[in-house]
């Protein structure tokens, strides 16, 4: 008897439909092509037990299953549970009627218990989009499943439900869940709070801009000055999600195998902070088996790099393409896997080796020489593409004794949401540019375009300063970002020297 089950694989943060066709016939043989991986292969072991524990028998027959389209590679032992009822409804030991309606995944553990699979959103979205009735997956991964309406969605415990189920002996029990309640409850929940952090207000400034304007910044400073403490509520006062944006950043930790048992709609913008010992395969995604890296999982959200000098060369120069197109292609062989990566990037590091040069109170003991050394680790190109170098400068005692709170999240968020939104109606007609951040030569001599008097005063700050070329467009992104806070449609002088303030780095003193 020949039958029909369906599955689904996962490239990218899409799923695409597996036809697991089931013929059994007299003999003896058991055949599984269709480009199957050895975890795939091994199935056959993990169904035999599963199907004696639960009392039932593996038929003795010959047996020839195909995972079509043939031509992809199917990897994992998410497909044992249809691969099990497939050999199930070729047999007749169980009714086949319903088969046509479900698609099914599940690992299979020697009990019959269903393990948790990854990538049961991008299946069940692509499940509604190819019209089943429902989805049938392992019971840590149903509420994740159910992010997606118009859908039944049945967690299953072990491989006995899922039989009765088909038979009709019993009924699973559909997972619903209210994603849009869930996904608005939570978007304002935070671990950690402006309000929290003592003095430290030209920082805090610098990165409510940068978060205004999705802007890269760096954070320089001593040891125990509070780059590491800042950077972590940036979260706080960054616009919350979209839906749209939700979707996709959901989509893609659930391909990573990132949300757990009780995942659904991620909320919050993701914050990762790599070590760095991180290689370059695992910050950018890939691996014989192609997953996201930490650029990807940040997307729609913050990485941070926490001293950054002491990441690997090879580690840094990687994020110069993603930090431009947004996104990250990993080529193989037999295939190109793309992942989004539009991630804000936030970077800390000490000033030279030992910690304090530029310290108010320490001496430092690095000499000019080691000091540009340790500063040349991180290349001009990188460099190039963070608009925003803040010195952050330790907190003197009568700031840390203060006992009344600062200005809390809430706050800054809203003046930050207003600016986003000032900037969405500007660029609403420009495809790929949705903050200030983003804007090319053309869009800045149209809206970042100074008076007179800024002219002036960024020629004199140039030639002053010795400022790099380089820092001549990142200025006018960064002060057109501080005018919109400001609710300002033109450039003033105020917000142009606000801007050169931030470009640290630029200056060619700036390590003796």
């Amino acid at each position: 008897m020949l039958i029909k089950v369906f599955g689904a694989a996962v490239q990218g943060i899409d799923a695409t439909l597996i036809t697991i066709e089931v013929n059994s016939s007299k003999g003896c043989m058991f055949y599984l092509v269709g480009l199957p991986d050895s975890a795939v292969r091994e199935s056959h072991q993990r169904i035999i037990s599963a199907l004696q524990v639960n009392g039932y028998r593996m038929p003795t027959c010959n047996l020839v299953i195909n995972m079509a389209p043939a031509d992809i590679r199917k990897e994992g032992s998410a497909y044992d549970l249809p691969l099990a009822i497939g050999i199930l409804g070729a047999n007749e030991i169980i009714q086949t009627d319903k088969l046509d309606r479900y698609l099914l995944m599940g690992e299979l553990s020697l009990d019959g218990t269903l393990q948790p699979i990854k990538g049961a959103l991008p299946i069940a979205i692509k499940a509604r989009e190819l019209g089943f009735e429902g989805i049938i997956v392992p019971k840590q991964n149903a509420r994740e499943a159910a992010v997606v309406n118009r859908l039944k969605v049945y967690g299953a415990g072990n491989l006995k439900e899922v039989i009765e189920f088909f038979n009709g002996q019993c009924e699973l029990e559909p997972t619903i869940v209210n994603t849009r309640e869930e996904f608005y409850a939570r978007q304002s929940t935070f671990d950690f709070d402006f309000a929290d952090v003592k003095g430290q207000e030209n920082v805090k400034r610098a990165l409510e801009v940068a978060a205004a304007g999705g802007h890269n910044i760096l954070l320089i400073g001593a040891p125990g000055s509070g780059k590491s403490m800042l950077a972590k509520r940036l979260p706080s006062i960054l616009p919350p999600l979209s839906l749209g944006e939700s979707l996709e950043t959901t989509k893609i930790h659930s391909v990573a195998g990132k949300l757990g048992k009780d995942g659904g709609l991620i909320s919050i913008r993701p914050f990762r902070s790599p070590h760095h010992s991180i290689s370059s395969i695992a910050m950018t995604g890939g691996g014989s088996f192609p997953q996201p890296g930490e650029i990807s999982l940040a997307h729609n959200g913050v990485l941070f790099l926490d001293e950054l000098p002491e990441f690997s060369r090879n580690v840094l120069e990687v994020l110069r393409q993603p930090l431009e197109d947004r996104k990250i292609t990993i080529s193989r062989i037999k295939c190109n896997v793309e992942y989004p990566a539009s991630f804000m990037l936030v970077a800390s590091m000490n000033p030279c080796p030992c910690g304090y040069y530029n310290h108010p109170t320490k001496a430092c003991v690095c000499s000019p020489g080691q000091v540009q050394k340790y500063l040349n680790r991180i290349s001009g190109p990188l460099l190039d593409r963070i608009d925003i170098q803040i010195e952050v400068t330790p907190v003197p005692f009568e700031k840390i004794s203060d006992a009344r709170p600062g200005e809390p999240s809430v706050v800054i968020r809203q003046r930050v949401m207003h600016a986003r939104k000032l900037q969405e109606e500007r660029y609403a007609d420009v495809p790929g540019v949705y903050c200030n951040a983003q804007m090319n030569s053309k869009l800045l001599a149209t809206y970042a375009r100074p008076d007179e008097n800024g002219l002036q005063l960024l020629k004199n700050a140039m030639n002053r300063l010795n400022l790099s070329a380089r820092a001549y467009d990142r200025i006018l992104k960064v002060a057109r970002t501080i005018a919109d806070l400001d609710n300002s449609p033109q450039i003033h002088s105020s917000h142009l020297a606000e801007a050169i303030g931030y470009r640290n780095l630029d200056r060619e003193d700036w390590a003796g």
